[in-house]
């Protein structure tokens, strides 16, 4: 058995949703409209017979309890338009005639109050009726007095009413309908425009996705244009990578080749050394290259989890260094992820523990912690250490990078590029035990989607 499909549309989805919501609580309002409207026209008729009970008391009690005195024709029937039964010892009286069979049987009853009477089956009487019963004493003359209203006439007016409502509220919902298909309809314009932006985008009209969207669009918005700038980067790196490539062989390229071509020289041990060098050159060149191109940089839907290679690395650089200790400070849980693609914190991560494992003495310190506004990585070591008036020189592009060079400066330009991609930023600062420490900041992205939609304008 397979479950029906949504719709594809959002609007044929909203519609399907509050079309029966809407047609359920209409439905509802009519129902307890009719309850009601029973429940409130059964208390008005029973407060109007309790009135005309006590004034048939009143008037009973002004003429000394002679009932005979109040038969003045239909003169009550008239006031009142009820019917009503009075007795007092062996005397009754009741009117309309009709009803006598049902309201004599109650005059015989006792207690006070409100009573009803369905499906009676009598000639000439109405089937269901509701009565008012009063007994009292006149000069020592028990009296019993009753006022009855035809129920089966006001129940006739009242389905008359409902059925009035009912109709009134099939109106109210095709009003309904098309007031939510209308609704629907402006919610979605933002879609129209976002459709627009994007057609322009493809026809190369614009760069850059700028509309202005409701709030919930407005992270698929920015996600888009954070995707068109990672693009960006990546064909400008490419660009950039290939440019630099070109610049730093060209010249070792074009020393081999001076030597090969130079049949005058015999190409002894020194040669072979230098083309040798050359070659060592070119071979670092590339190696940095295509290391470079390996860093995505921020992209949505990747994440590492942090403990898990930090541990891989500590574990790693203890078989390197084994005369070293490397130790992991974090709060985090192993399964925890961070929203960082995995080579690009494995870069991060490798390049500074293989520094600090390098020129440490005997201990290095790798501490991760995480806040609602950031990540950190913190490495510290206790070796030597490096000068005030230097530190700040780490990681620059004086020279092209040299990753045989021992040193701190080994892949120190690697990290800050990586980091800047993730818009952090990378300190140096002296180390509690007296080496070096560095400490990467990375932004939380969830921070910054709160940021930038706090200064979302309008």
């Amino acid at each position: 058995m397979t479950l029906p499909s949504w719709p594809a549309s959002v609007r044929g989805m909203l519609l399907i949703l509050l079309l029966p919501v809407g047609i359920g609580l209409m439905a509802l309002a009519w129902f307890i409209h009719g309850v009601l409207l029973e429940r409130m026209s059964r208390d008005f008729v029973e407060s109007r017979l309790e009135d005309e009970v006590a004034f048939l008391e009143h008037q009973i009690r002004e003429s000394d309890g002679q009932v005979d005195t109040l038969r003045t024709g239909d003169y009550f029937q008239e006031v009142f338009h009820h019917a009503f039964a009075i007795a007092a010892l062996s005397q009754q009286t009741v009117s309309p005639e009709p009803w006598a069979p049902l309201l004599e049987p109650l005059l015989a009853e006792d207690g006070e109050g409100a009573v009803s009477v369905r499906d009676a089956g009598v000639s000439g009487a109405p089937s269901d009726i509701l009565a008012y019963r009063r007994s009292f004493t006149v000069d020592g003359v028990p009296v019993t007095v009753i006022v009855a209203e035809d129920m089966e006439a006001l129940q006739n007016s009242q389905a008359e009413l409902h059925a009035w409502t009912a109709a009134v509220s099939v109106l109210l919902i095709l009003l309904l309908v098309a007031g939510i298909w209308l609704a629907i309809t402006l919610a979605l314009r933002p879609v129209l425009s976002l459709q627009a932006a994007l057609r322009k985008l493809q026809a190369g009209e614009t760069s850059r996705i700028n509309v202005r969207s409701p709030e919930e669009f407005r992270p698929l918005v920015r996600q888009l244009n954070q995707l068109l700038d990672s693009l960006d980067h990546r064909l400008e790196r490419s660009r950039d990578a290939l440019a630099n490539l070109s610049h730093s062989v060209k010249t070792p390229i074009a020393a081999i080749r001076q030597v090969l071509e130079d049949t005058r020289r015999p190409l002894d041990d020194e040669l072979r050394r230098e083309m040798a060098t050359r070659l060592v050159d070119i071979d670092r060149q590339l190696e940095a290259e295509m290391r470079r191109s390996r860093f995505a940089g921020p992209q949505v839907g990747k994440s590492a989890f942090p403990v898990k290679q930090a541990r891989d690395l500590l574990w790693m650089l203890g078989r390197l260094y084994p005369q070293k200790s490397f130790e992991l400070a974090t709060e985090l849980r192993h399964e925890h992820r961070w929203p960082i693609e995995e080579q690009d914190l494995n870069e991060i991560l490798g390049n500074l523990l293989d520094n600090a494992g390098k020129w440490s003495s005997r201990c290095v310190e790798l501490s991760l912690v995480e806040s609602r506004q950031q990540m950190q990585i913190i490495v510290s070591d206790d070796g030597p250490g490096v000068a005030d008036d230097v530190i700040g020189q780490l990681g620059q592009r004086g020279v092209r990078l040299d990753e045989q060079t021992p040193g701190h400066g080994l892949g120190l330009a690697i990290v800050l590029d990586i980091v800047r991609r993730y818009h952090g930023e990378t300190r140096f600062l002296p180390g509690s035990r007296g080496g070096l420490e560095v400490r990467v900041t990375i932004p939380s992205p969830v921070f910054n989607a709160a940021s930038a939609l706090a200064a979302w304008p309008g």
